[in-house]
C-alpha cells in the first residue's frame, strides 16, 4: 500500500502556509505561545497566534519594499507551546528553555502570543546567551508593575522583571498609561527610558539601546484605529509606517537578537487586525535579514 494519500490541499497550517519547511535550513523560527492565564479583563488573547498564522497564509510573500520573498531565507514554525495550568512562572520557564534551544542553534526566535508575560521568557533566554542586552518595548503600557493580582508575572510587571531581576536596561516606545507606582519607579530608575506617544525621536531612542536588543512588540502601542483588537486598547498610538521606520533603523543600527508580537485578541469578523500583525511579523524578519 502506498505510504501517502495524494489529493489536492490547501498551504500547510503554519507561518506564510510555506511547503517544505525544515528547521535545520530555516533563519528564523516561529514559536506561538497561546497564552493569556494572567489577564484581567478579556481572555481571548490566546487566540491570537493562531489568528496570526491564519492569516500570515493569505499574504503575499513578494515584499515591495524589499523587492523579494522574504522567505526564501528560511522560515519554520514550532507546535503550539502547552501553558502550564500550575503557574504563570512555569509557562515562562517553558518559553525561556524553547527560546534557548531556538538561539542555541543560531536562528532567530520570533514569538507570538498571547499575553504579554511572556514576553520574559524570551528576555530570559536571551540575556542567558548574549551579553550588551537591552529591551526595546513598543507598548501602550510601561508593564512596570512590581506585582499585580497575587504574582510577579503578571503580564503588567513584565519590563520590572526585565529591570530588576535580570538587571536590563528597558526602552519604553509608545506609552500611553501607567499606574502610579509605575511612575514613581520609572522616574527613580536608571535603566527606564521612556518615551511617549505620539512622539517618536529615532535617534534618541537608538542611544538608549545596547548593541544587542530584545525587541517586545504589544500590539496596543499602535494607534486604535488600525488595531483595534488588543487585550487593553489605549486611545491614540503609533502608525503603521512610522513604526516601521523605526523598526528598520533599529535592525540596521543594532543586533536584534529575539523578538515577540503579543497581545493581540481576535475580533471575530473583523480580520484587518490580524493581517496586520501577520504582516508585521514578516516584516521584522525581513528587516533582521536584508
Amino acid at each position: 500500500m502506498p505510504n501517502d494519500i495524494e489529493f489536492p490541499s490547501l498551504e500547510p497550517f503554519n507561518f506564510l502556509g510555506l511547503e517544505d519547511q525544515t528547521l535545520e535550513k530555516a533563519k528564523a523560527v516561529v514559536f506561538p505561545v497561546p497564552y493569556n492565564s494572567t489577564t484581567y479583563w478579556k481572555s481571548g488573547t490566546k487566540d491570537g497566534p493562531k489568528a496570526i498564522i491564519e492569516a500570515s497564509r493569505h499574504i503575499e510573500l513578494y515584499d515591495h519594499e524589499f523587492k523579494k520573498d522574504i522567505s526564501k531565507i528560511g522560515i519554520y514554525t514550532l507546535a503550539e507551546l502547552e501553558v502550564s495550568k500550575n503557574s504563570p512562572k512555569e509557562t515562562i520557564d517553558r518559553i525561556t528553555s524553547v527560546v534557548g534551544q531556538i538561539l542555541s542553534r543560531e536562528k532567530f526566535p520570533l514569538i507570538l502570543g498571547g499575553e504579554h508575560s511572556i514576553a520574559l521568557g524570551g528576555i530570559m533566554a536571551a540575556a542567558q546567551n548574549f551579553k550588551n542586552l537591552s529591551v526595546l518595548q513598543l507598548d501602550a503600557h510601561t508593564d512596570s508593575r512590581f506585582e499585580f493580582e497575587g504574582t510577579k508575572y503578571h503580564h503588567g510587571c513584565t519590563m520590572r522583571r526585565a529591570v530588576e531581576d535580570l538587571g536590563l536596561s528597558v526602552t519604553h516606545v509608545g506609552i500611553r498609561s501607567s499606574s502610579e507606582e509605575e511612575v514613581k519607579f520609572l522616574e527613580k530608575s536608571k535603566k527606564n527610558h521612556v518615551f511617549p506617544a505620539p512622539e517618536l525621536p529615532t535617534e534618541k531612542i537608538i542611544k538608549t539601546l545596547k548593541p544587542n536588543v530584545y525587541l517586545t512588540f504589544d500590539l496596543d502601542a499602535l494607534d486604535t484605529s488600525i488595531m483595534p483588537a488588543t487585550g487593553t486598547p489605549e486611545p491614540g498610538g503609533l502608525k503603521w509606517y512610522e513604526t516601521l521606520k523605526l523598526l528598520k533603523t533599529v535592525a540596521k543600527r543594532r543586533n536584534i537578537v529575539a523578538t515577540d508580537i503579543v497581545e493581540l485578541d481576535p475580533i471575530p469578523g473583523i480580520h484587518a487586525p490580524d493581517f496586520l500583525a501577520a504582516k508585521l511579523a514578516y516584516k521584522l524578519i525581513g528587516y533582521k535579514f536584508t
